[in-house]
């Protein structure tokens, strides 16, 4: 099996600060607030590895499958119309194209001959019609010169290709594709066998270890997502209405390149806060404590994913700040837990042991506190998981949750199992005050008795509070990508003096 990465160097530079830093022989680890900006322009110099990745990927289905030969068949997202209309619907690449391409067009195709070590990328053919409004596309030599594959030739060459490819095969190769990821115009005759069952399985197993370009990716999206966090912080105590700042922004992103969000900004103010996956993004602000962004550009194809909780004054109430600080401190412990091969279960788990002290300590909660863990009722204010990959996608591959589990504190916990190093996570714990969630709690005595709801609704304009990083899992610990202030002195001050 190929090793995905070796050195991180070039995107993690030696730093000189009076933080601890301790190195290892791949991957240096240090405990920063708030962590220095990886030098990750060099490495996005060069090309998106893919060609290395579909060697991964071949390596994982030769383990998979025994005697595997033959080629690797994905196709990338086709050009579609919208309903009724004679423009084109706004175009995500596929990722499992793009993981083994780097390339971003529409209508592209790929094979990767696993025996001869060679990729090929079919590019849609000129039509002169379309260059009257879109101009000339990518040429044949342009895109050998961009990406990471071998050979560069015309989709309409693709069927020759295969045919040829497969008549050289000895018998008993197959062509290795997706399920309902294969165009109809598209023939495998020559092959075998078809399996339509490794590919995927194999691309999603293997992105999660990040290769140092990927790294890069992610770190440019960060920064640009943090840098559009603070404009929003400037921002929050001079607009009216939740749209002025999603606007901010947006903005900011399309402004720095990241022109595609990983995923639709939550701009929640008030209560709305208690809503995990909140849309409207539209209401009054006025005479509201507290704002959640959660908000995340993405940089080729590559998510950010981070959210802040911050005063819309400019000062936390008691009450918020009290919030606040448990959820800081659940971000902070679980993130000093961090390394590789940890369980994840472990450390959500974690995150609900601190939530309970908090609470028992500002008085929300009352009771011993083992029996409040046991019987599940911290997760009225902690519903979610502490986290889940990131990537290509925001929820990212190889994750394995299991949300059949009749466990409620880990029914929602989108990653199940030990953390590789190079993998990305996000850490994002969070408290929160829906009466939706937190009503039938009160109703049920299982869990009323750890409950005082006289203290309780002191607490239900605080909305929520959630704190989100992004984390790189080293060997020893972490780097977090995510330079967006968070701590609530800093955040006050910003706010105060914009």
């Amino acid at each position: 099996m190929r090793t995905r990465f070796s050195s991180f160097n070039t995107i993690f530079p030696r730093i000189t600060t009076t933080t601890t830093i301790a190195r290892t022989s791949t991957i240096p680890y240090r405990t920063m607030t708030t962590p220095a900006r990886m030098d990750y322009e060099t490495t996005l110099k060069g090309k998106y590895p893919a060609k290395r990745h579909a060697q991964c990927v071949a390596d994982y289905i030769r383990n998979k499958v025994a005697g595997a030969s033959g080629v690797l068949y994905l196709e990338g997202r086709a050009t579609k119309l919208l309903e009724d209309s004679d423009e084109a619907e706004p175009f995500r690449q596929r990722r499992y194209f793009y993981y083994l391409t780097g390339c971003p067009l529409a209508d592209c195709l790929y094979m990767y001959d696993m025996d001869a070590d060679k990729s090929t990328l079919f590019i849609p053919p000129i039509d002169p019609e379309s260059v009257i409004w879109s101009g000339l596309p990518v040429s044949v030599d342009e895109a050998r010169q961009k990406w990471d594959v071998d050979e560069v030739k015309y989709t309409t060459d693709v069927n020759a290709t295969l045919a040829h490819v497969g008549s050289q095969k000895p018998r008993g190769a197959s062509v290795f594709a997706i399920p309902h990821q294969v165009s109809d115009k598209v023939t495998f005759i020559e092959f075998d066998h078809k399996n339509f069952s490794i590919l995927k399985e194999a691309i999603e197993v293997t992105r999660v270890v990040k290769d140092e370009y990927e790294l890069a990716m992610m770190a440019k999206a960060n920064d640009i997502s943090s840098d559009g966090h603070k404009a929003v912080m400037q921002r929050v105590k001079h607009v009216q209405n939740e749209r002025e700042l999603e606007a901010v922004f947006l903005g900011h992103c399309i402004a720095k390149g990241a022109r595609n969000q990983a995923y639709p900004s939550i701009v929640a103010s008030g209560r709305a806060a208690a809503t995990l996956h909140y849309v409207p993004n539209n209401a009054d602000m006025a005479g509201k404590l507290n704002l959640l962004l959660d908000a995340g550009g993405e940089w080729d194809c590559y998510a950010s994913d981070i959210t802040r909780t911050f005063p819309i004054s400019g000062k936390f109430t008691k009450e918020s700040r009290e919030i606040y600080d448990i959820v800081l401190k659940m971000q902070s412990d679980c993130i000093a837990a961090l390394r590789e091969g940890v369980l994840w279960d472990d450390v959500h788990l974690l995150a609900h042991k601190i939530a309970i002290d908090g609470l028992l300590q500002i008085g929300i909660l009352q009771g011993d506190k083992d029996d409040i863990l046991e019987s599940r009722t911290s997760v009225a204010f902690f519903p979610h998981g502490l986290g889940h990959y990131l990537g290509m996608d925001t929820h990212d591959t190889g994750g394995n949750p299991n949300y059949a589990d009749k466990d409620t504190m880990f029914r929602y916990l989108r990653v199940r199992g030990r953390l590789p190093a190079g993998s990305v996570i996000t850490v994002e714990p969070g408290i929160y005050f829906c009466n939706f969630i937190i009503e039938p709690f009160l109703k049920d005595p299982k869990h009323s008795k750890y409950i005082n709801a006289d203290v309780l609704d002191k607490y239900w304009d605080v909305g929520g509070v959630r704190i989100e990083d992004n984390l790189v899992i080293t060997k020893d610990g972490t780097y977090n990508l995510t330079t967006a202030p968070k701590d609530p002195d800093e955040m006050e001050k910003m706010i105060q003096q914009s």
